[in-house]
């Protein structure tokens, strides 16, 4: 969830900040454009009021103008920048620096100069971005007695201007990055104070699918909405475990309570069966059908137990105990005329209860028995497979279909095809609840060309406390 809610902040952030900055880069490009105009606005004042002196009356009014010319050309050579005043009738230079400088024909040089005609500045020249090469073309009008006599002209280059730009772009561009990265970082933070209660829940709910009823969270972090969901999801925790404990409790009591009956039932069966003919049909089926009820309440109250008990973790020698419940059922497996093999590592530690684990063990090699015919073989081979030891039983029996794969497992299900089988359909969910209370797993598959392999797997990390 975090990857899809954090790439979203970052493009949400990224666009304010990109927002932001672009009008603030404009207005910095503008304002440096802005400040070059009116600096050469206060040149060309300068200049027209020197240029009114050369304009007033015929004496000195050569050395009038070559002092206007000699400040021309300081100027220029200074600041690189051309100037001149120009006659209003016919284009020609009162003074220019340099010397070789004309005034344009068109462009924005002449829209200036036509601009200045008028009694007016010139109006302020199109920006000019760092990676133009424009010029800055500023214009003022000499004015005496009313009448424009001269235009002063100044021709700016826009390097130094263009340069100062780019500066305060590049002081933006870093400010943005910095602040780009505070907000991937605030982002983080965010969200993982957001999605922290959402894990959380996450693991207390996989804890529990997983059989472990225990597992709570704690509402103390997150959002107000995900803490009010966390109060939640405990009452409903707790709710779950209430029902199923008086679940249990119910076929704990049922299936205990029903034993004296049926043992005192079986005893009259087996004295009534004194008085009649030895053999007789009825009794046996009687017999029979008492015994597996019997077999029953008594898988049923294994199962309560199971779902109810205390599960012992502890760092186990999975190899040593699979061979302990090997050497167990090997006597069966020999009676049945059914190989019973080994394989695989022969000491592979992880963490499991000992004796859930080898009564889930004793389930899966019987219902393997139970269906393997005579003359063919039951394969056990322990293996360590990644974070898991996995103990897999592969038997040579008829197998189950893709339908059937689906369902095994689950409390009372038996094939149709298996119905004459002697069982209750309790075995494996037994062995599934034994492994859950511990981590564990066991799943199913078909193995070609016919048989059932069952993995049991434990993991070998140790369990979170």
């Amino acid at each position: 969830m975090r990857t899809r809610l954090l790439p979203l902040l970052i493009v949400l952030m990224a666009g304010v900040l990109l927002a932001l900055g672009f009008p603030l880069a404009v207005s910095v490009a503008a304002a440096e454009q802005q400040r070059v105009v009116v600096d050469r606005i206060d040149d060309t004042a300068r200049f027209a009021a020197l240029a009114q002196f050369v304009t007033e009356g015929s004496q000195g009014k050569d050395e009038r103008r070559r002092t206007l010319q000699a400040e021309l050309e300081t100027y220029d050579s200074v600041y690189g920048i051309k100037a001149g005043v120009f006659h209003r009738e016919d284009d020609t230079a009162m003074a220019k620096a340099p010397a070789g400088w004309r005034l344009p024909t068109e462009g924005e040089g002449r829209e200036a100069f036509k601009e200045a005609l008028l009694g007016r500045r010139s109006h302020d020249p199109p920006q000019v971005w760092p990676w133009q090469r424009g010029r800055v073309v500023v214009a003022s009008p000499v004015v005496r007695d009313g009448d424009v006599l001269a235009v002063v002209v100044l021709d700016s280059p826009t390097g130094e201007m263009r340069s100062r730009t780019l500066h305060g772009w590049l002081l933006i561009a870093a400010g943005e990055a910095v602040a780009m990265l505070i907000a991937v970082g605030a982002a983080i933070r965010l969200t993982g104070w957001v999605l922290l209660p959402v894990g959380t829940l996450d693991a207390a709910a996989h804890d529990i699918a997983s059989g472990r009823m225990r597992s709570r969270v704690a509402a103390s972090g997150g959002p107000p909405e995900l803490r009010r969901l966390a109060r939640s999801f405990n009452e409903m925790a707790d709710n779950v475990e209430d029902v199923l404990e008086q679940q249990r409790a119910f076929v704990a009591d049922a299936s205990h309570q029903l034993r004296n009956p049926l043992a005192a039932l079986l005893l009259r069966i087996e004295l009534l069966a004194l008085e009649l003919p030895e053999g007789n049909e009825e009794i046996a089926s009687v017999r029979t059908e008492g015994k597996r009820l019997g077999q029953v309440l008594d898988d049923l109250l294994d199962l309560a137990l199971a779902e109810h008990a205390e599960v012992d973790l502890r760092l186990t020698d999975i190899g040593a105990l699979t061979a302990e419940r090997l050497g167990s059922w090997r006597p069966v497996a020999e009676e049945k005329g059914v190989r019973l093999t080994a394989a695989g590592a022969s000491a592979a530690t992880a963490w499991a209860d000992p004796v859930a684990l080898s009564s889930a063990l004793d389930a899966v090699i019987d219902n393997a028995l139970k269906f393997t015919p005579e003359g063919e073989e039951v394969d056990v081979t322990v293996a360590t497979d990644g974070p898991h030891v996995t103990v897999v039983v592969t038997d040579r029996g008829p197998g189950l279909t893709e339908q059937e794969l689906a369902r095994v497992g689950d409390r009372f299900w038996r094939s149709n095809r298996h119905q004459n089988v002697q069982g209750s359909g309790l075995g494996l969910s037994i062995a599934r609840v034994l492994l859950a209370t511990g981590g564990g797993s066991i799943t199913y598959e078909r193995c070609e060309p016919h048989g059932l392999r069952v993995a049991v797997s434990v993991p070998r990390d140790a369990p979170h406390t």
